[in-house]
């Protein structure tokens, strides 16, 4: 194609036309290096990696790389969790797979692209229900699913109660007989992928077990039962359903340790004794002060009668002379015709 523009020259020119091969030439020549100038840029920048993905069938095309890199997307992070799907037999069709437009979509969205490929074959591997969709949407959501995954083919194993959360290594719960028990369990959970989004975690999990053997515990006649069969415990609290609406589903719950604490009902009881005899102590000292504000009273009434007395007597001669004065009073054998 380069050897034209001699051939065209060694012509005899054309009156009117010359000139306008000549531009025509230069322009084709001129567009020509521009494409071999971008498309050695192109291979450049993206030619190992398209190779790779097409030596792995990935199914990632070039105009595809060529977009990425002006979205702002990693290339080697799309093409590698394309690579990964592929080799893990994976479904990477463009309309219901692992398309490479989707996976771009979720790296923009901010989330973690290889996680969620490994966690989709990792359920895979398992037989884990887990599609594309829901694996982005739990990675959104701030969940790592990864771990999700992991649980779910290998429970975790939680205490309860968790000396990290609460700082405390026992739960403290109490017969009806009044001896206290100290308890430390272990919840064996596995994720639950369908409630993951919007499900609640550990925390929930660890407080409803921890109120289950409480009340459990608080139902017992006496504390020597729970010690004789422990499990009765683990059954009651299972029975009650306390993974519904978390992210877990409850796989047992053993109780590790069980030791006996103090006898809480009596001393309750020694408590309540006290305070009774402080009561009664205090109202016969209420009943002693009373008798003795009584005879107080009687007292000073006597003291009042007295002198009364005293002044009625002293009444007495005065009424005497008042009655000799008036002639009222006649002595015995007086000359009176009328006596």
């Amino acid at each position: 194609m380069f050897n034209v523009m001699p051939y065209l020259l060694a012509q005899p020119a054309e009156e009117g036309s010359s000139g306008w091969m000549f531009m025509l030439v230069i322009g084709v020549c001129a567009v020509i290096g521009l494409m071999l100038f971008v498309f050695l840029i192109v291979a450049a920048a993206y030619g190992k990696i398209w190779f790779q993905a097409f030596m792995s069938r990935a199914d990632v095309s070039m105009p595809s790389l060529i977009g990425m890199g002006f979205r702002q997307v990693k290339p080697a992070v799309i093409v590698t969790a394309k690579i990964m799907a592929t080799q893990a037999g994976l479904d990477i069709n463009r309309r219901s797979g692992i398309s490479t437009s989707r996976l771009e979509a979720h790296y923009l969205a901010g989330g973690n692209v290889m996680n969620v490929i490994h966690a989709i074959i990792a359920a895979h591997r398992a037989d884990i229900d887990l599609d594309f969709d829901r694996a982005a949407a739990i990675d959104l959501a701030g969940r790592d699913v990864l771990d999700a995954v992991r649980t779910s083919v290998y429970p975790k194993v939680i205490d309860c109660p968790d000396p990290q959360r609460s700082g405390k290594t026992t739960l403290s719960a109490i017969a009806k007989n009044g001896v206290e028990l100290r308890i430390r369990a272990r919840v064996t959970v596995r994720t639950n992928l369908e409630q993951l989004i919007g499900g609640a975690t550990e925390e929930t999990i660890i407080a409803r077990v921890g109120e289950g053997i409480i009340t459990s515990i608080g139902s017992a006649d006496t504390h020597k039962r729970v010690l004789e069969n422990p499990d009765t415990v683990t059954k009651a609290v299972l029975s009650r359903g306390l993974d519904s609406q978390t992210a877990f589903e409850i796989v047992s719950i053993d109780i590790a340790d069980v030791d006996v604490g103090e006898n809480i009902g009596a001393r309750l009881q020694a408590d309540q004794a006290e305070a009774d005899t402080r009561k009664r102590r205090a109202e016969a000292e209420r009943y002693r002060a009373e008798a003795v504000a009584t005879e107080q009273e009687n007292k000073a009434k006597v003291a009042e009668n007295r002198a009364r007395l005293v002044l009625a007597e002293a009444e007495v001669p005065k009424a005497m002379a008042d009655a000799f004065r008036a002639g009222n009073f006649y002595a015995e054998g007086s000359g009176n015709g009328d006596a």
